[in-house]
C-alpha cells in the first residue's frame, strides 16, 4: 500500500440514486436490485474503524453554477435543473443510509470527485497515497474520479461490490477498463484487509 488509505464515496445522494432523485428513474431500480447501499455503508463504516479517511463527494451546482460547465451533454441537463441540485435542496443529500456516516463531505460540479476542489491536496496533507473508491455510476463518476486520481499519482483501487451502473454489462466493462488503468480492482473485504 502506498501511504495511508482513504475511502472515495462518490455521489451517494438522492439526486442519483433514490427513486425521488434527478437520476432515479436510470439508476434507482439497478441500484437497489444490487444490493450495493449496503456493502457500502458496512465497507465504510469498517475502513473508517481501521483508520481510512471516509470521504463523500457529492454533486452540486450553487447559485451562479460555481464550476459547472455545460460541455456534455450529463452537465447540460444538471445545468438545466440545476435548483434541484443545490447545497441544500433534499436531492443533493445524501441518502440516509450513509447520511450519519462519519466523514468529510465536498461538493464540486465535475464528474471527478478531485476536480473543482482542494481534495487532492487535503488527501496529501494527510499522508494518503492509497484510495478506494465506492459510487454510482461505475462508468462515470467512479471512473471518471479513478482516471483523474491515478494521474495525479495516487494508488487507485475501485471497490468493485460497492460500485454500481444503470446496467451489469455497463458496470461490468467499465470494471474492466479500469483494472487496466488504475492499481487493479479489489472487493470491500480485499480493500478492507489491505486498510488495517
Amino acid at each position: 500500500m502506498n501511504g495511508k488509505c482513504a475511502v472515495l464515496a462518490l455521489h451517494w445522494q438522492v439526486n442519483v440514486i433514490a427513486p425521488e432523485g434527478f437520476f432515479g428513474e436510470l439508476l434507482a431500480g439497478p441500484v437497489a436490485r444490487s444490493g450495493v447501499v449496503a456493502r457500502a455503508a458496512r465497507f465504510h463504516a469498517a475502513a473508517a474503524a481501521a483508520g481510512a479517511e471516509l470521504v463523500f463527494t457529492r454533486f452540486t451546482v450553487p447559485a451562479g453554477e460555481g464550476e459547472l460547465v455545460r460541455n456534455t451533454e450529463f452537465m447540460r441537463a444538471v445545468g438545466e435543473a440545476q435548483e434541484s441540485f443545490r447545497p441544500d435542496a433534499p436531492g443533493a443529500a445524501l441518502v440516509p443510509e450513509l447520511a450519519g456516516q462519519p466523514g468529510l463531505v465536498v461538493d464540486n460540479q465535475k464528474l471527478s470527485g478531485l476536480a473543482g476542489n482542494d481534495l487532492a491536496t487535503w488527501l496529501r496533507d494527510r499522508g494518503v497515497g492509497t484510495l478506494f473508491l465506492t459510487g454510482v455510476a461505475t462508468d462515470l463518476t467512479v471512473e471518471q474520479t479513478a482516471r483523474h486520481a491515478t494521474d495525479l499519482g495516487f494508488q487507485v483501487h475501485v471497490v468493485t461490490d460497492c460500485t454500481a451502473a444503470a446496467e451489469e454489462a455497463t458496470h461490468r466493462a467499465s470494471l474492466a477498463a479500469l483494472a487496466r488503468t488504475t492499481a487493479g480492482n479489489r472487493t470491500a473485504a480485499e480493500a478492507l484487509a489491505a486498510c488495517r
